[in-house]
């Protein structure tokens, strides 16, 4: 039968509690999997395993529980290997980078933030920092609303200065937040957020990170700003004994990443 696999921790790890529900319905019992100084915690696959927010859920719980007893390299959800011996003969193979990750990530969290502009908000600027285009849009309007080739160049002028707007504003939220964190990840440029970064913070520097995204909030009111964490580190972990089986980047967390 396929393994399940939530995340590798050091052996020494504390134990899970007995007859720890995860993945499927009925949920697969939690196991844990020893191969020399690392561990796996692992359950058997269910067959036809989807992202529903159950399974999600049951993933993460999972995680949740592992990481409440010391640091743990996630999985992402669906990570499935062919059977246990797999598991534990990649764990051996890459035993030195799995131990120095386990060191790096220890008392540490992912915090994910991704930023979009507030479209009126952002026009407003556009307009207000854009003499060319205020005066283009001034001759449009006291010409009862301009020739159709003066609305076509004002609307491509406009869209190419939120284009430099996006750029700007995604560089100087990545900036404001660089200096609290350990790490960054960048997500793909196409999920359709100017910004889409995932950090790595401290447990102890994670009010001050906190403080940092609502400072960022007030000095750009132009952007929508969504902060999803902490989550475990997912955005820092190589991929791991399994390969991610039908299921999207980034994380369990039940929003969209």
């Amino acid at each position: 039968m396929s393994t399940y696999v939530y995340g590798i921790t050091a052996a020494s790890h504390p134990t899970l509690p007995e007859g720890m529900g995860g993945v499927g319905d009925p949920a697969r019992e939690v196991r844990v999997l020893t191969q020399g100084d690392l561990a796996a915690v692992v359950s058997d696959a269910p067959e036809g395993l989807r992202p529903k927010r159950r399974e999600l859920l049951a993933h993460q719980n999972v995680l949740s529980e592992i990481g409440a007893g010391g640091c743990v390299l996630p999985m992402r959800f669906g990570s499935v290997a062919p059977d246990d011996e797999s598991v534990t003969g990649v764990l051996a193979e890459r035993a030195d980078h799995y131990l120095e990750r386990l060191r790096a990530l220890d008392d540490r969290v992912e915090y994910n933030v991704k930023a979009n502009h507030v479209e009126e908000a952002v026009l407003h600027h556009v307009m207000a920092l854009n003499p060319e285009i205020r005066a283009l849009a001034e001759a449009n309007r006291q010409s009862g609303g301009g020739s159709y080739d003066d609305k076509i160049r004002l609307g491509e002028m406009v869209a190419e200065a939120v284009k430099a707007r996006e750029a700007e504003d995604g560089a100087a939220l990545e900036n404001a937040l660089r200096g609290i964190a350990d790490a960054e990840s960048v997500g793909p440029e196409s999920t359709g957020w100017l910004a889409n970064v995932s950090y790595l913070v401290k447990r102890e520097t994670a009010e001050e990170f906190l403080a940092a995204v609502e400072q960022a909030r007030s000095d750009m009111p132009h952007l929508e700003i969504r902060l999803n964490g902490p989550l475990p580190p997912y955005s820092f972990v190589e991929p791991g004994p399994a390969e991610p089986a039908g299921t999207a980047a980034g994380g369990t967390d039940t929003e969209t990443r």
